[in-house]
């Protein structure tokens, strides 16, 4: 993961928070399940964790570059 955006999404479950983490450029998204007693911070970074371990476990993406076909 680079230096890109990550959009935090939060819904409430009965007692609990869903965060979901989205990285921007490549469109990878985690979900995490929090206790409301938790901060919103914390919250941010326990699903930014996961996140960045999900991304540095992820095979590197093919280039981009048109190829020529003969």
């Amino acid at each position: 993961m680079g230096q890109g955006e990550v959009y935090f999404e939060f819904a409430q479950v009965g007692r609990q928070m869903r965060v979901a983490a989205i990285d921007a450029d490549s469109g990878t998204e985690v979900i995490v399940i929090a206790p409301l007693v938790a901060t919103r911070i914390q919250m941010q970074q326990l699903a930014l964790a996961k996140l960045r371990r999900k991304l540095a476990e992820a095979p590197p993406t093919p280039p981009t570059n048109p190829g020529k076909f003969a």
